[in-house]
């Protein structure tokens, strides 16, 4: 595979250490090149039940996975990134909603960062559709950036329903994971499938504001969530609703393997420049008020690294590597990346989620330094 066992071992070092010192109940590392995986490896807690054959919560990382089906329908030409979203869904265009198109999703610039998606809406269109409805905008669609952790992604959830006439669960299936042979890198798993899927652990404490200063760390602008507010995936008809933002299942295998496709294209999925444009090509460089202001480098769905000295705080792609990294992070501090210059591609996932974001940032930050570093190369 072209990777020195000495740098993988340090790697898998790195990662065991969150488990054995307590900090972390289970963890899943992954490394991938030439198609291929090159190192896999789970750490859990003793009595845990955690393994290799363990199904992970992907959170954000599901976004890096859902931009490649809405990249297979712009490919097959069901979508443009043009489309207005009131021209597939008219209700869609309440409260000056109009304007907002595909690429506005997909580039977190449409305006209505935290428009609520509750439970009682997901199962059903007619849901969906009436919560679309009483959304309302927070900015002009296109004129500044604001993750959307959740919103974007049911409307595109609902136009891959519209222009496909099938299931965004279903279709991702059929249309990506299944073709790359990836059948457990699930979005929607059946209540009797879910045996597999291990449970998150919230814990804190909260980072102080002094102990961000010492580590360099900016803290989120955004209010704190509660710490045990990741508790709700664990509930069997969540995972089963397959949020689109969020809640992919999955091993770090499977996504590292997702990646590597997304290098390589090994079963023509994609129109080669709809993917050359998905993965390289920054199309919104809004300053992240949540990140110390710096550049967003957003894709159309994903992060590009870039050779600005701001990778650690964009999307913590480390210390090392090239400004063509490409991926998606997830809360917890999950990260998943493909680097186009040395095509390695690497997935660090976990079931808990720390409370204290500096310990978090630098444990996410040290491992993806050492799988993005050159000497890992043999």
């Amino acid at each position: 595979m072209g990777v020195r066992p000495d740098a993988v071992a340090a790697l898998m070092e790195r990662a065991r250490r969150e488990v054995d010192d307590g900090r972390l109940p289970a963890v899943q590392v992954a490394l991938a090149r030439h198609g291929r995986l090159a190192a896999f490896e789970t750490s859990a807690v003793a009595g845990s039940g955690a393994g290799d054959h363990s199904r992970f919560h992907l959170w954000s990382v599901t976004k890096g996975v859902m931009a490649g089906l809405v990249w297979q329908l712009v490919s097959e030409g069901l979508l443009s990134y043009d489309d207005r979203v009131v021209d597939h869904i008219p209700s869609f265009g309440t409260n000056g909603k109009d304007a907002v198109t595909v690429d506005h999703l997909m580039q977190h610039t449409a305006g209505f960062p935290r428009a609520p998606m509750r439970p009682r809406h997901w199962s059903t269109s007619e849901g969906r559709r009436e919560a679309f409805a009483g959304w309302r905008l927070v900015w002009e669609p296109g004129t500044r950036f604001h993750y959307h952790p959740f919103a974007a992604h049911w409307v595109l959830a609902e136009l891959v329903n519209v222009v496909t006439g099938g299931d965004w669960r279903t279709e991702l299936r059929r249309r990506v994971t299944a073709p790359l042979g990836l059948d457990r890198l699930q979005l929607g798993v059946p209540l009797e499938e879910q045996g597999d899927i291990v449970d998150i652990t919230c814990f804190g404490p909260r980072a102080t504001v002094e102990e961000h200063e010492a580590a360099g760390v900016p803290k989120p602008v955004d209010p704190d969530p509660p710490i045990d507010s990741g508790l709700f995936m664990n509930d069997p008809r969540t995972r089963a609703a397959g949020i689109p933002a969020a809640g992919a299942v999955g091993t770090a295998a499977d996504v590292a393997l997702y990646y590597q496709a997304l290098l390589h294209d090994p079963a023509d999925i994609w129109d080669p420049e709809v993917l050359a444009d998905g993965t390289g090509v920054i199309r919104n460089t809004f300053p992240d008020a949540n990140r110390a202001g710096i550049p967003v480098n957003r894709t159309r769905g994903i992060v590009v690294a870039g050779d600005d000295g701001n990778r650690r705080f964009r999307m913590n792609f480390g210390r090392t590597g090239s400004p063509r990294m490409f991926g998606h992070d997830g809360a917890g501090g999950q990260i998943a990346w493909a680097d186009p210059a040395t095509g390695v591609s690497f997935c660090y996932l976990t079931s808990g989620m720390d409370g204290h974001f500096v310990r978090e940032f630098q444990r996410t930050e040290e491992l993806s330094s050492l799988a993005a570093s050159p000497t890992l190369l043999a």
